[in-house]
């Protein structure tokens, strides 16, 4: 493919360059590339994704973390919290979760609602920084406000446990809720099983059959353990249903766990 040029750039129209990005990835990442290396901060952000992702070019994390780097220099938000991922997970860099912490608390106060909740989990966890469960809960209802699902579930644990807040089910309930309807997997399990508790099983098990469209493969093997430990025989016979598709020693191992705690996991 033909590199772009500058005047190709300055030439192209928003309706065209839109019809371009939702094209064929190759000639999407062509086009954010050439626009990163002219200094556009969105397109470096939107390229060092595209890196990260294999999208449209060949996988490669180290130049994903020098793209994402240039942009957070130059204070885009995103760029700030996707750096913080870098760091938090070695991509591209060495990992070091209090560097990783430094970018998320600077995404968050961006007003970057992902930056809010990778700020605050870190908090919660004392991931990269000294636990403080007040100023997460602070953060993760700024990222709630803005109709952050992940956020929602989080808030939602603080009101089950009694985190730094008075015990309250109802209200981890309608947080769970929101969570689960905003498309969180963790959401959606967790109101399923408050649901459970209160016997709305039928209503439980329409969330619990929804969980597998977005969970990650660990989540599903500790799901299907509380499935396969559950009195209800409805739960029971979905985890037979979700074992039917995954291999033998999956199901072993899920029908050995224990009850295990699915309300707070690591950030995904």
């Amino acid at each position: 493919m033909n590199e772009v040029t500058l005047k190709a750039l300055a030439n192209v129209s928003r309706d065209e360059l839109a019809a371009i990005l939702a094209g064929p990835p190759e000639r999407a990442a062509a086009w954010v590339a050439a626009a990163a290396r002219n200094g556009i901060v969105e397109a470096q952000a939107v390229y060092g994704q595209y890196l990260l992702d294999g999208h449209g070019v060949e996988r490669d994390v180290d130049e994903a973390f020098v793209w994402f780097r240039h942009a957070a220099r130059r204070d885009h938000p995103m760029a700030m919290n996707m750096l913080g991922r870098c760091y938090e997970h070695g991509w591209g860099t060495t990992a070091c979760a209090p560097v990783a912490v430094y970018w998320y608390r600077l995404a968050a106060r961006a007003g970057l609602d992902w930056g809010m909740y990778n700020y605050a989990s870190a908090l919660a966890l004392g991931h990269g920084v000294e636990r403080d469960r007040v100023q997460a809960l602070q953060w993760f209802r700024r990222a709630a406000e803005l109709g952050h699902a992940k956020s929602l579930n989080f808030v939602g644990s603080f009101y089950e446990d009694g985190w730094t807040v008075d015990a309250d089910p109802n209200a981890a309930l309608d947080y769970y809720r929101r969570a689960a309807q905003g498309g969180d997997f963790r959401g959606q399990f967790n109101y399923a099983r408050l649901l459970a508790e209160r016997g709305e099983i039928a209503e439980a098990l329409q969330w619990l059959q929804r969980v597998p469209r977005t969970a990650t493969a660990a989540f599903l093997t500790k799901m299907r353990g509380w499935l396969a430990a559950s009195p209800i025989g409805a739960f029971r016979s979905l985890e037979r249903s979700l074992a039917a598709s995954a291999n033998p020693d999956s199901r072993a191992n899920a029908q050995a766990s224990t009850a295990p705690n699915l309300t707070r996991e690591p950030r995904t």
